[in-house]
């Protein structure tokens, strides 16, 4: 007697087997495809180093927003203090338009001249005003006092045993600062250039002139921040810099353009004012919206700018790292 044994049944896992094979002959094909993708290399071919550098920069970068914003939090909490701050500096505008006003009656009744240096008393009315957006940007109360200070006080260290630059952190606290005061003052502003609309009546304005205008703004505010930098420096070699600040300060007000254009001088201080970086800070962006800077002189003008911006950017990087050598901080 023969038996014959039942067959078996294995269990069916073609199909299974299948669907597994499928699913990695499709991610082996996406992997080929990711692989072969342009997409890694245009990091190298844009910006000419490999991508891992390029992805190194893009999370220091991320950081350095992340700072701004949780900075630009902190600073729109106290709105209330931007904007009545903003409407505080109104008031010596107000006389100071008055003392214009006279200054051209006398000079009208006196010579009989409209014009002071090429500018009318619109125009200077609308320069003045214009001054205040320029140092709306370039202005940086506090910020080499603060370096100084945290030099003196130790605290300084807290940049360096965290992975934080301290001229980094400064640059994105400060531009938030900025938008929050922007964003604060935009409304007493608009409203103050409104009500002072007719002193602008004759000013024609081009899309290039415009766009040169918001461009030196934006390298105001890299000169304005990196000069004071470099200024705060000086605190890793002098315990008190107070003075040197003050007079620093009162120089700036002067030569930059602040009080009166710098037209306003006689040869050959205006051409050696004209030369230095303080007339980007509130001249020269004033002068531009008016027409009084243009073609080459404006291109020109531009180029210096960014090159001045440039130096301060690498004199304070070099300041920063020729006074950590020397710089030492004991206790908590």
């Amino acid at each position: 007697m023969s038996f014959v044994s039942p067959p078996r049944h294995e269990p069916t896992t073609g199909q299974d087997s299948g669907s597994d094979g499928l699913n990695r002959t499709e991610g082996n094909r996406d992997n080929r495809e990711k692989e072969n993708s342009l997409f890694p290399l245009l990091p190298s071919v844009l910006f000419g180093c490999p991508s891992k550098t390029v992805d190194r920069h893009l999370r220091v970068l991320r950081k350095y927003w992340n700072i701004c914003r949780v900075s630009l939090i902190e600073r729109l909490t106290y709105r209330a203090d931007f904007f009545l701050a903003t409407i505080l500096r109104f008031l010596p505008m107000l006389t100071t338009i008055l003392l214009w006003q006279a200054v051209y009656a006398g000079a009208n009744a006196t010579s009989g001249q409209q014009q002071l240096s090429g500018f009318t008393f619109d125009e200077m009315v609308a320069y003045l005003l214009l001054v205040h957006i320029s140092r709306m940007f370039s202005s940086m109360p506090g910020l080499a006092a603060g370096i100084a200070r945290d030099v003196r006080e130790g605290t300084l260290k807290k940049y360096l045993i965290q992975p934080i630059d301290m001229i980094g952190y400064l640059v994105s606290y400060r531009a938030a600062h900025k938008m929050a005061y922007i964003a604060t003052s935009a409304l007493p502003y608009g409203f103050l250039f409104l009500l002072c609309w007719p002193y602008f009546a004759n000013i024609s304005l081009t899309t290039p002139q415009v766009v040169a205008y918001v461009i030196s703004l934006l390298l105001g505010f890299l000169i304005g921040f990196f000069f004071e930098a470099s200024i705060g420096m000086v605190g890793f070699w002098f315990l008190e810099v107070t003075s040197l600040l003050y007079i620093v300060n009162t120089l700036n007000f002067f030569v930059s353009g602040q009080m009166f254009p710098v037209d306003l001088l006689p040869h050959p201080w205006d051409i050696i004012l004209k030369s230095l970086p303080f007339q980007y800070m509130a001249y020269f962006p004033a002068a531009i919206l008016l027409g009084k800077v243009k073609g080459a002189q404006l291109i020109y003008g531009l180029l210096g700018e960014a090159a001045w911006a440039l130096g301060f950017i690498v004199l304070s990087r070099w300041l920063y790292r020729l006074g950590l050598r020397r710089y030492s901080a004991y206790g908590g």
